[in-house]
């Protein structure tokens, strides 16, 4: 996680932020069922672990990681099981998994590493597979009211960025929603294949 205020606001906030009350993402099941019964699926800043649970219960291969320490034990405790402790940027799978579940985690990528995680993830994926991934919309970087650093891409930013790293299959979506904020936000929601 980039900037010591963002992962400080995590390390901090962890059980709050971990046990409050959140719906399952709607698109959760969509991208479960593009995967094979049993697919291997590495979830990426896995928060309280809720998401990593739902596709347990499914009969999911889930590799959890966090990369906050403190998120990481919130999960862990939800899940039975343990969670790697892990920035984007370590990550060094080769071929590994059939899909990457990446909710409203890559936003605090700094821009300019952002084609370097997108590769990373390229490669972690068995060909065929498939990354979901979400983004708060916007033009330019920034911090929420937290402190929290998000890179707040376009749409058209990202459709560029996929498609010169080699993604194919791509569609992007943006729909109105809200966050841990409280702030009306504009998500932008990315489905991709290596």
């Amino acid at each position: 996680m980039p900037l010591d205020r963002t992962s400080a606001f995590y390390e901090e906030n962890a059980e709050t932020y971990a046990k409050r009350v959140r719906s399952l993402p709607k698109q959760l099941d969509a991208f479960l069922a593009g995967l094979a019964p049993g697919a291997a699926i590495l979830e990426l800043d896995c928060g309280g672990g809720q998401d990593s649970a739902y596709m347990l219960a499914h009969g999911f291969d889930v590799t959890p990681t966090d990369g906050s320490t403190e998120l990481a034990r919130q999960a862990e405790a939800l899940i039975g099981r343990p969670v790697r402790v892990m920035l984007f940027q370590e990550l060094d799978a080769d071929s590994a998994f059939d899909g990457v579940w990446a909710h409203a985690s890559l936003p605090h990528v700094p821009r300019s590493e952002l084609p370097d995680v997108f590769a990373r993830i390229r490669r972690a994926l068995r060909t065929g597979g498939i990354i979901h991934a979400t983004f708060k919309a916007g033009e330019a970087e920034g911090h929420d009211g937290f402190g929290r650093y998000y890179n707040y891409p376009s749409a058209d930013g990202l459709l560029a960025l996929l498609t010169k790293g080699g993604w194919r299959d791509i569609t992007i979506e943006e729909n109105d929603g809200g966050g841990y904020d409280g702030e009306p936000t504009r998500w932008i929601t990315v489905m991709a294949h290596r």
